[in-house]
């Protein structure tokens, strides 16, 4: 056994070799150190809102079908009254570090978002996956057209909260469509619900977008397979 009076006698190349591997070990604790703190300011400056907001164009893509024989009905869809009770935005991202980023839909009419995204749907496929003559006019300036088809938008919102190493995303629409026919002065209404969510561990406004597509693409799905056309009204399926 060694005692302590021996390390005095120990060969110079040793206590080199111990000098060498302890100036090691601290600059490694030096190296790990700055890259901790370079990943945590790098986490802070991504993860902090300035309140700015982020508009987001929400029609969908369609593709148009080909169109069926004309039956020479007219569908008129006008924008959908706005009934939320916060205007002035649809959510926001709430940051990990503080302070939110708000969210919008450009022009900031979730109403006439809807109407033309109704449009938009029927004109490419609609009831009996065709195609129909639909434009979006406002209220009442097409008193004459066989089908009037309104709104009113309760809820429509997107919403993401920061957290440590994800992003949680929850969208939601509530919503009553009401179609008048004009053939027989009847009125057909639906009130629809719709939302989604997701987890994403790299955020993107994208995400937000991609969600809030989805929600009015259910919605609208559901519209069309509760309701049909028959006798140039539109009706309810059941």
């Amino acid at each position: 056994m060694y005692g302590w009076r021996d390390f005095g006698r120990l060969p110079r190349v040793w206590w080199a070799q111990f000098a060498k591997e302890g100036i090691v070990r601290h600059s490694l604790v030096r190296v790990g150190a700055g890259v901790l703190l370079s990943f945590g300011l790098s986490i802070s400056a991504g993860c902090g809102g300035s309140g700015q907001t982020v508009h987001f164009d929400l029609l969908p893509q369609q593709q148009p079908v080909q169109q069926a024989e004309p039956e020479g009905l007219k569908i008129v869809i006008e924008p959908f009254e706005d009934r939320r009770a916060d205007k002035q935005r649809i959510g926001m991202r709430t940051h990990l570090w503080g302070g939110v980023t708000n969210f919008n839909v450009t022009g900031e009419k979730p109403g006439e978002v809807y109407a033309h995204a109704l449009a938009d749907r029927l004109r490419a496929a609609g009831w009996f996956d065709r195609s129909w003559d639909v434009r979006v006019a406002p209220p009442g300036s097409m008193p004459n057209a066989d089908i009037v088809i309104g709104g009113q938008v309760f809820e429509f919102a997107a919403n993401a909260k920061s957290r440590m190493f994800s992003t949680y995303l929850t969208t939601s629409n509530k919503l009553t469509i009401t179609a008048r026919n004009n053939a027989d002065h009847s009125t057909t209404s639906r009130s629809l619900e719709s939302s989604q969510s997701d987890t994403v561990v790299w955020f993107s406004e994208e995400d937000v977008k991609r969600l809030m597509i989805a929600t009015i693409k259910d919605t609208l799905d559901r519209y069309l397979a509760d309701t049909t056309i028959s006798q140039r009204a539109l009706r309810p399926k059941r």
